[in-house]
């Protein structure tokens, strides 16, 4: 029994003696959380790019999220629980175009056969005490931060076991520090280790994975950000961030920096098991140590329902820009995480157009639709050889978001999305893709 399961069955039991107590059944709240999800991913028209590699990835099911938070019991101390429950079932798998690989396919897991399941599911339980302004939790995490971000992009969310405290006592400084030691992918029923890509799969991975920083108001209208992360024998990460709006005439500009610095930690350094994808002439497959400084800027002007935004990105250093990554779907904090693709490969320069629009303005309440462009170039990439076989290449992607959720009425706060992306690139052994999703969602509150 590892650390963090032994700290919650102990929490657990101190809890369950008091569960009976004021607040804790009160303040408590239970939803449950219906997505339907189809995805379509094409790549028939880049077949000679990656000889024998499947040329559309296709599935369709239907998922359940039931949540349970409880309040907490009284006293001084105030303990409590939430758990989270997961089942996804397989509706159609595209007669075998679910995505065969050592993760599964796209949405679902995959029998040793290649064949999509019928169903996967999880369950995940969270102890927690809170004292006046700080609250820790132990069991299954769902962290968004600089440094660790939960992926929600196909059927059923990705989520995290270790542990957290994150406490606000001092005014407009939010503190945030905590462990984790496994994951659960997406389209997985499992907790594993961590890696990163580029990373031998299955077999290079770490449990530990701590993290820390805060968030400080400085005024009403500017929040600065420092965060640290390191995955052992992997990488350290430091994140500044600094956000600010700023009311313009009849609208408001949100500017947002980041900046990252990623080294190497531990057997990254020295093990190539264990090393980064990047743009290292003379290492096999160019892949070596992390080595990354990434900067970025994203400007957004909202006025009447409208929103016009910019950014730009440059991803310096040798190696990729490095995070959470098992190769089974994952997300980062950088403003070019995409449908498709994140554009931090080593020397990438990424500028990026976006326009969405709130048709409420319009007499059309909970109807939404945007659009984002970003192009990137300066890509140099390193062949099996370990020399160079690309020389300044270039990658482009266009998504666009429609989606409505329903006002009132006796379908009140159903959803409905689309979403469309388009990817192409001259990146050597790169396919360009072409990407739907529709997405059908209703949350019903139980409690």
């Amino acid at each position: 029994m590892n650390k963090s399961t032994l700290a919650l069955a102990v929490a657990v039991g101190v809890m369950a003696q008091q569960a009976g107590a004021a607040g804790f059944i009160e303040d408590s709240k239970a939803t449950l959380g219906l997505r339907n999800f189809y995805i379509n991913n094409d790549n028939r028209d880049s077949g000679t790019k990656a000889a024998g590699a499947q040329k559309k990835n296709e599935e369709w099911g239907q998922g359940f999220d039931l949540r349970f938070i409880s309040g907490y019991t009284q006293g001084t101390v105030g303990f409590g629980i939430d758990a989270i429950g997961l089942l996804g079932v397989r509706l159609d798998s595209g007669g075998g175009t679910n995505g065969i690989g050592n993760y599964g396919g796209t949405v679902f897991p995959s029998e040793h056969n290649g064949d999509a399941v019928d169903s996967f599911s999880s369950l995940g339980l969270t102890a927690k005490a809170k004292i006046s302004q700080t609250e820790l939790k132990l069991g299954t995490l769902q962290p968004k931060l600089p440094v660790i971000v939960t992926n929600d992009g196909r059927l059923l969310p990705q989520t995290w076991q270790g542990g957290q405290i994150t406490s606000g006592e001092i005014k407009d400084l939010t503190l945030v520090g905590g462990q984790i030691e496994a994951v659960k992918g997406r389209n997985s029923s499992n907790n594993e280790n961590m890696s990163i890509g580029g990373a031998t799969a299955r077999i290079t991975n770490s449990n530990k994975f701590i993290y820390g920083g805060g968030d400080y108001k400085i005024t009403k209208d500017l929040t600065a950000q420092y965060y640290y992360g390191n995955l052992e024998d992997f990488y350290k990460q430091h994140f500044l961030g600094l956000v600010h709006n700023w009311a313009i005439g009849p609208g408001v500009l949100k500017s947002d920096f980041r900046y990252f610095n990623s080294s190497d930690d531990g057997a990254n350094s020295n093990t190539p098991a264990y090393y980064s994808n990047g743009n290292y002439t003379g290492q096999t497959s160019g892949k070596g140590k992390v080595d990354n400084n990434l900067y970025s800027g994203l400007f957004l002007y909202t006025v009447a329902g409208h929103t016009f935004g910019g950014g730009y990105q440059v991803s310096n250093g040798s190696s990729d820009f490095p995070w959470l990554n098992q190769g089974d779907g994952s997300s980062n904090y950088t403003i070019t995480d995409m449908q498709i693709q994140k554009f931090g490969r080593a020397g990438e320069r990424t500028w990026q157009a976006r326009y969405s629009y709130d048709f409420a303005k319009v007499g059309v309440p909970g109807l939404t639709a945007g659009m984002v462009y970003l192009r990137g170039d300066n890509i140099d990439t390193v062949g099996k050889n370990g020399l160079e076989n690309g020389n300044g290449r270039s990658e482009w992607e266009r998504d666009l978001t429609i989606g409505y959720v329903v006002p009132e009425g006796p379908l009140k706060n159903v959803g409905v999305m689309w979403k469309n992306a388009m990817w192409r690139n001259d990146i050597p052994g790169q396919r360009d893709q072409d990407e739907n999703r529709l997405i059908v969602s209703y949350s019903i509150p139980l409690l």
